[in-house]
């Protein structure tokens, strides 16, 4: 079982920045492919940015050049900072981690609260 805990959200105004953390307890962290996804009121959970175990990284197309995520193997830590943030990127984000060995292993944190207003 692996424990996934999120910091760093809160309130921003538009054009603004924020980093989100996750810190996960796991000894083989550098194993999974970690991600951040994001659920909106009334819409469903959606993918933000994966990074893989070789720091291939994916993000969704709105996010592309304002959103960059990162790994720290060492700290056992994924962060994704968000630039240039817009109203539009209000959401709760949570982090996953996931590693396919000949079953699918998926973990997800609590979420931490993004609002991004004026």
């Amino acid at each position: 079982q692996v424990q996934l805990v999120e910091s760093g959200g809160g309130l921003v105004q538009p054009g603004g920045s924020l980093r989100l953390s996750c810190l996960a307890s796991t000894n083989i962290f550098s194993a999974y492919t970690m991600g951040w996804y994001r659920q909106a009121p009334g819409k469903q959970r959606e993918l933000v940015a994966t990074i893989r175990t070789d720091q291939s990284t994916n993000y969704q197309d709105s996010v592309k050049g304002r959103f960059t995520i990162a790994r720290d193997n060492a700290k056992n830590t994924v962060f994704l900072q968000m630039n240039s943030l817009e109203p539009e990127d209000t959401a709760v984000y949570y982090c996953n981690a996931r590693k396919q060995v000949i079953r699918l292993y998926d973990y997800w944190g609590q979420g931490t609260q993004v609002t991004v207003s004026s």
